[in-house]
């Protein structure tokens, strides 16, 4: 993977109010693009994301991010929402926003955004789960085709259950059930093909920051700091959201 300045990228057609401002940039000279640059790529109210992670993270320097864009198709709808990874010297800030149309000519949109820090010292687990093609004629400059990020800190668990079986394929016996425990609290799912190479480096990255300040094992080097412009906060919202981003 190539360490590059960040690159500005133009503004997106059909969301004229969607534009990113400068706010904060947080530039990261070993991931593929500023956190700014990558808000903007995804194109999912970049502006908005954007002053959202900005007030989440307090004044915080971004040490890595990671921006993972989701697209589902339920039925004739095109659903999409997008998860916000920030690490910092002494927080994961998690940033999730949905979206949904409350009329069938899609005038009346409303997003729906979650926040949560997470002290990194709390961070029980970071598991990378990869997938390789063709692994038999594996060389070391093969790049992965597929991670999974699995970030654990509150001690929830998810349980995955199935028949279990004697291995005989004509034995119709019950044999009651097996399955496994994963304790995660976030689980994301980078995609070479859907999401580009670069992606899922970034990810790799990401998790490497992140297990380098959990552990404490070296001291990251942070982004430059730059002074946030005070500007005035938004409204709230009155009851806590539910955590979106716990996709299972």
């Amino acid at each position: 993977m190539s360490s590059q300045p960040p690159t500005s990228t133009p503004q997106q057609p059909g969301n004229d109010n969607q534009a990113t401002r400068p706010h904060s940039s947080h530039s990261h000279s070993a991931q593929g693009q500023s956190l700014d640059g990558a808000l903007q790529k995804a194109g999912f109210y970049p502006r908005l994301v954007a002053d959202v992670v900005d007030d989440a993270l307090d004044g915080r320097d971004c040490v890595a991010h990671l921006v993972h864009l989701e697209t589902h198709f339920d039925r004739a709808e095109v659903r999409r929402h997008i998860t916000v990874l920030v690490l910092t010297s002494d927080m994961l800030v998690i940033t999730h926003v949905d979206d949904q149309q409350l009329d069938e000519a899609g005038e009346q949109i409303v997003a729906q955004i979650s926040t949560e820090s997470v002290p990194v010292a709390q961070i029980r687990s970071v598991v990378l789960s990869y997938m390789y093609a063709q692994p038999q004629n594996y060389k070391p400059s093969d790049p992965v085709r597929e991670l999974t990020l699995a970030i654990a800190w509150s001690g929830g668990q998810r349980l995955d259950m199935g028949p279990a079986s004697c291995g005989d394929p004509q034995c119709e016996a019950d044999h009651g059930y097996s399955g496994t425990i994963a304790q995660e609290d976030i689980v994301l799912r980078i995609s070479a093909e859907a999401d580009g190479l670069q992606a899922v480096q970034d990810a790799k990255l990401f998790a490497r920051a992140l297990r380098a300040v959990n552990t404490g094992s070296t001291s990251p080097v942070l982004h430059a700091a730059q002074s946030m412009q005070p500007r005035p906060r938004a409204g709230v919202f009155g009851n806590r959201l539910s955590r979106g981003h716990q996709q299972r």
